[in-house]
C-alpha cells in the first residue's frame, strides 16, 4: 500500500463539511509545508471544484480559514477551498526574519533564482507542480476545475499564476492585489532579493506586464478585483489602474470594483467574499 503523503494535523466539522489542516514533505521546497483544505459536504459524493486562495504578507495557512468567512457559502455551492502557507518555514536563510515584507511569510508565489533563496523559496513550483497534483490525487477534488484567488501579495500571486498557467486555473479573482510589483516598493524589494537586480526577468511575474503582452483574453469569463479606497497601501503599492489598462489593451473582461471606506484587511475581504465565490462558481460549476 502506498503511504499517505499527507499528514492530517487537525479536522473540524464545518457547515456540513470538514475544515482540515495538513502538512506534507515537499520535494520542491525541500521542507515540510502546511496548508488547509475545506471540503464541502458534496465532496462525500465525488470530486468537487476547488479554489486555491493565496494569502498576503505575514499570513499563514490559518489566516484565510479563520478570518475570511468563506466556508458557509462554499459549502452551499459545493466548492473546496485550499489555503497554503505563504513561505517556507525552517529554511534558516540568513536574514529571512529581518523584515516583515521579505523572507518568512513573504514568498511572493514565485521560484527564487538567487542564492541563498533559490534552494527553498520555490513557491510557484510547490503550488502548481506539486501541491495541486498531490491534492487532486489524494482528495475528492476535480483537477479540471481549479480556480485561484488571493489578497495583496496573494492577489499578485493569483493574477500572475493564473496568467502563467491558464491551462491549470480556470477562473481568477483578487482582493487588493499588488498589480504591478515591478513598479512598487514591496515588489521591487522581493524581486531584487528573489530574482536578482537584473530587471529583465521581472515582467514574467508581474500581472500587469503579463496581461499587457497578451494577444487575447486568457479569461473570457472575466476577472474580478475588489479594492478598498480607504486602503493605506493603494497609492504606493497596489496600482490597480495599471492592470485595468493592461486588461483593456488585451480585450480581457475585468470587473474592478472600488469601494469607499474599506481598508486592506479581512473585514474588507469578508464583506465581498460571497461575490468572489459566486464569480468562481459561475465558471467552475456545470
Amino acid at each position: 500500500m502506498t503511504p499517505n503523503p499527507l499528514t492530517l494535523l487537525g479536522e473540524h466539522a464545518c457547515f456540513g463539511g470538514a475544515q482540515r489542516f495538513y502538512q506534507h514533505e515537499s520535494t520542491e521546497i525541500g521542507l515540510p509545508m502546511k496548508f488547509s483544505v475545506f471540503l464541502p459536504p458534496q465532496a462525500s459524493a465525488g470530486p468537487v471544484p476547488a479554489l486555491l486562495y493565496l494569502a498576503g504578507l505575514t499570513c499563514n495557512e490559518e489566516t484565510f480559514t479563520a478570518k475570511a468567512g468563506a466556508q458557509r457559502l462554499a459549502a452551499g455551492l459545493g466548492l473546496a477551498l485550499i489555503a497554503p502557507d505563504t513561505s517556507p518555514r525552517g529554511a534558516k536563510v540568513p536574514g529571512e526574519a529581518d523584515s516583515w515584507d521579505f523572507g518568512l511569510g513573504a514568498g511572493f508565489y514565485l521560484d527564487a533564482t538567487q542564492a541563498p533563496w533559490s534552494q527553498h523559496y520555490r513557491m510557484e513550483s510547490w503550488l502548481t507542480a506539486e501541491l495541486l497534483p498531490l491534492l487532486t490525487n489524494a482528495l475528492p477534488l476535480d483537477a479540471g476545475r481549479i480556480g485561484i484567488f488571493g489578497h495583496s501579495m496573494g492577489g499578485h500571486g493569483a493574477l500572475s499564476l493564473a496568467l502563467r498557467h491558464p491551462d491549470l486555473f480556470k477562473s481568477v479573482s483578487a482582493f487588493a492585489p499588488i498589480c504591478a510589483p515591478s513598479q512598487c516598493p514591496w515588489g521591487r524589494k522581493a524581486f531584487t532579493g528573489y530574482l536578482g537586480a537584473d530587471e529583465s526577468g521581472w515582467p514574467e511575474h508581474d500581472a500587469s506586464a503579463l496581461m499587457q503582452r497578451s494577444k487575447s483574453a486568457p479569461y473570457p469569463g472575466g476577472i474580478l478585483i475588489d479594492q478598498g479606497l480607504g486602503d493605506k497601501f493603494l497609492a504606493e503599492q497596489l496600482h490597480p489602474e495599471l492592470f485595468e489598462a493592461a486588461c483593456a489593451s488585451a480585450g480581457q473582461p475585468l470587473t474592478l470594483r472600488r469601494h469607499a471606506g474599506y481598508d486592506h484587511g479581512y473585514y474588507f475581504i469578508a464583506t465581498f467574499m460571497d461575490e468572489h465565490l459566486k464569480h468562481h462558481a459561475r465558471q467552475l460549476l456545470p
